[in-house]
């Protein structure tokens, strides 16, 4: 029977099965079909990534692949773009293939036909020109550039390799979700800014509001200053009162945070100091003063 087995074993021919990207399992076909780059030129503008089987250096065929897009993520890839996030897609599809897709998710810088060594390439070179990356990938051929990223996110759905090398495994295996947490580390910091802003404007305007009256005579300079007409014996426990009523108005903000709509850094910079930076100069005199007032009839 072994002996049987190895006539059986050494008259059979050894057949190749090959598969793999058009370009390359191209170069070692036989004879190539006519039709080859016309098949895989129409796979690739339809948005789907061609594979080629080739069997002992005959093409045998082409398998369609096409990557499933996550919901909203074009709605979500603009987000990112108007906070002033610049998306790009690295892939190893085919060039066509690659245009037709980030025109879907409204991409417009794309690099296909990436190799390992070309992804670590390029988020170093951004790197080296001060910017922060981050990485998403899940693939081996993602693992370099994960590691060296400052942001390196892998799908727990992809390899052991990219895992390995990113600082987070997004167990959802959903690329869309990074770009929720950008958005809520975003108004995390404008919440923490917005009320630290506020703060220190309530309590500026409210010394200046005070001190000139606790200092101040008929004859003093400082008189001039006393722009609310404050009263010697109402001004502190005016602004004491109110003191005790912005503190508890301030905690529903910091706890839900401050309404973030997508936008870029220096917008969001301005709107916030004139919002909450003068509306910190300018809400204490108002509040004091009604405060005074009211204590003044009373």
């Amino acid at each position: 029977m072994p002996g049987a087995f190895e006539d059986w074993n050494q008259s059979e021919p050894e057949i190749e099965v090959i598969k793999g990207a058009p370009d390359s399992v191209k170069e070692g076909l036989s004879s190539v079909p006519p039709n080859f780059d016309e098949l895989v030129n129409r796979v690739s503008v339809a948005g789907e990534t061609p594979i080629v089987v080739s069997r002992s250096g005959d093409a045998l065929g082409i398998i369609r692949l096409k990557d499933v897009l996550k919901e909203g993520i074009r709605e979500k890839i603009q987000a990112v773009k108007a906070m002033d996030i610049r998306p790009v897609m690295i892939t190893g599809d085919q060039p066509l293939t690659a245009k037709s897709i980030a025109a879907e998710v409204g991409i417009e810088e794309y690099v296909p036909q990436a190799r390992p060594e070309l992804k670590f390439g390029i988020v170093q070179r951004e790197q080296a020109e001060s910017r922060i990356v981050a990485m998403i990938g899940d693939g081996t051929n993602d693992a370099p550039a994960l590691a060296v990223a400052d942001v390196g996110l892998a799908m727990s759905s992809g390899t052991e390799a990219a895992k390995e090398a990113a600082n987070m495994v997004d167990l959802e295996s959903n690329p869309a979700k990074v770009i929720d947490v950008v958005m809520l580390g975003k108004q995390l910091l404008m919440t923490r800014g917005a009320v630290t802003a506020f703060s220190v404007a309530n309590d500026v305007a409210k010394y200046f509001a005070i001190v000139p009256v606790l200092f101040a005579t008929s004859k003093s300079s400082l008189q001039a200053l006393n722009i609310l007409g404050l009263g010697l014996d109402s001004a502190v426990i005016s602004a004491l009162i109110f003191n005790a009523i912005i503190i508890p108005l301030l905690i529903p903000i910091a706890m839900k945070g401050v309404t973030f709509r997508p936008a870029g850094t220096m917008s969001i910079f301005l709107r916030n100091v004139l919002v909450y930076g003068v509306g910190g100069v300018v809400v204490p005199f108002i509040g004091i003063k009604l405060i005074d007032i009211l204590i003044s009839t009373l």
